[in-house]
């Protein structure tokens, strides 16, 4: 086979070059310049469906299209197929990505296991380990591994070459910074690399009907290591999280073509490996035997799912020129915004003090629904003035010192019913219609109205 035509490429201006320079002829910029594939002739175009039916393409009116949903394929992991929607989609790719010894590989085998348990086919590619090192780990989860049929290979080639002959339905690859294609000259986890071989395994899963996961490494920031084009490419984007010194661990999507995103699964690292966790809100709060300033509990929501998470203050004078503003699992310049908010329609001063939020059991709060509970924590800990053990709170906080309503409010309030809580703060907007058992609901509009019903 002729080995395919080779040119490199400007990320910034798109400009061709017949041969890497570490300057841009057109733009001008610095080490721009990646390999890309300009004829490609390998077995990739030889993949068929399931049927070995090639179908042409039409055009179509959308009506006219059947809209039957993909079938789903439950992995025996219920938070991970409330992660990825109701279950892995046939025929989709999804990106896993999580810091090094989060346990995304543990998380794999782990669901492979399960499948190939119930008769589906898999294939588990692993380019980072060895065979002995996997069934080592298999042994020490107790698993079956008579289930699990491995290879270790990193040539993306002989990969699809042995993917095509053996037709799994679910196929992992771990990890994608491994895989290579003789078609670049340039080294496995290089951007022209990871780019091809993730386009030629997408390609490979909507051809065969095949369901691919792949797992990608992360950056010193958190981000999956490789061209930002490579989350484009996949269905569904899972990024596994959780503090190192934490037992617990959160799958949350940010990107899902068939389901919803910001959907969460909730995991306990044990020794057996990865144990599901049904009721997470109770991991998330901290049973105090007797009140304590400072803490505050609310009722965040994670996709579908209302999650109950305690929200901790900590304002203490300060001894600096410029007091601190720390916020743990919290976007921090909203922190001072809402510091601002209370100072400008309450009247509460905290320049002189170090203000530090932190929100329990790890998770990250990425909604408005947080504001409120965070204001009224930072009050009670400024003031040294314990909270109810059974209050909860939500709302947004608007800058004019107004409490704007949130979504799923009557959700949010019947979850905190169900785990004991009498009596919540809520925005006016989102009183319920209808008197809720065993829940005094306060509705307030103004900032200066909630912070009332604390005295």
């Amino acid at each position: 086979m002729a080995k395919p035509k080779v040119q490199y490429q400007c990320d910034e201006c798109g400009a061709t070059l017949p041969k890497w320079a570490g300057q841009c002829n057109e733009c001008h910029a610095w080490n721009t310049l990646i390999e890309v594939v300009v004829e490609a002739k390998s077995n990739v175009k030889s993949f068929r469906n399931r049927d070995h039916i090639a179908v042409p393409a039409e055009v179509s009116f959308l009506d006219t299209v059947d809209a039957e949903q993909s079938s789903r394929l439950a992995t025996g992991m219920a938070e991970l197929d409330r992660a990825v929607g109701g279950g892995l989609a046939t025929g989709s790719v999804t990106l896993i990505g999580g810091d090094p010894g989060i346990g995304k590989s543990t998380l794999l085998i782990q669901m492979l296991s399960d499948l190939g348990e119930k008769g589906v086919k898999t294939l588990y590619v692993s380019g980072e380990e060895s065979a002995q090192q996997i069934s080592l780990r298999g042994r020490r989860l107790d698993l079956a591994l008579d289930k699990i049929r491995l290879l270790t290979e990193t040539n993306l080639e002989r990969i699809l070459s042995i993917a095509n002959s053996e037709h799994p339905e679910v196929m992992v690859i771990d990890s994608i910074q491994t895989v290579y294609t003789e078609m670049l000259q340039s080294a496995p986890g290089s951007v022209a690399q990871v780019r091809e071989s993730a386009a030629q395994l997408v390609r490979y899963a909507k051809q065969t009907n095949t369901t691919v996961l792949l797992a990608g490494h992360v950056t010193k920031d958190g981000a999956l290591a490789g061209p930002r084009i490579l989350e484009h490419m996949v269905d569904t984007v899972l990024y596994f999280e959780g503090d190192s010194g934490s037992r617990y661990r959160v799958i949350r999507s940010v990107k899902n073509r068939y389901g919803a995103v910001n959907e969460i699964g909730v995991f306990a690292m044990t020794d057996k490996g990865l144990k599901e966790v049904s009721n997470p809100s109770a991991i998330f709060l901290s049973r105090h035997e007797e009140p304590v300033s400072g803490s505050v509990v609310m009722v965040t929501k994670e996709g579908t799912r209302p999650l109950l998470v305690e929200v901790q203050a900590l304002v203490d004078t300060s001894h600096l020129g410029n007091p601190r503003r720390v916020s743990v699992g919290l976007e921090q310049n909203r922190l001072s915004m809402l510091l601002a908010v209370l100072h400008r329609h309450a009247g509460i001063n905290t320049s002189d003090q170090d203000v530090f939020i932190n929100v329990v059991g790890g998770i990250r709060i990425t909604e408005t629904a947080a504001d409120l509970a965070i204001l009224l924590a930072a009050i009670s800990s400024l003031k040294n003035s314990p909270m109810p053990q059974d209050l909860i709170v939500f709302g947004e906080v608007g800058l004019a010192g107004e409490i704007r309503p949130v979504q799923n409010g009557l959700e949010r309030l019947n979850e905190a019913v169900k785990h004991g809580f009498k009596k919540a703060i809520i925005p006016k907007a989102n009183q319920p219609k209808q008197k809720i058992e065993g829940m005094e609901v306060i509705a307030v509009s103004r900032l200066s109205d909630a912070i009332s019903q604390l005295q």
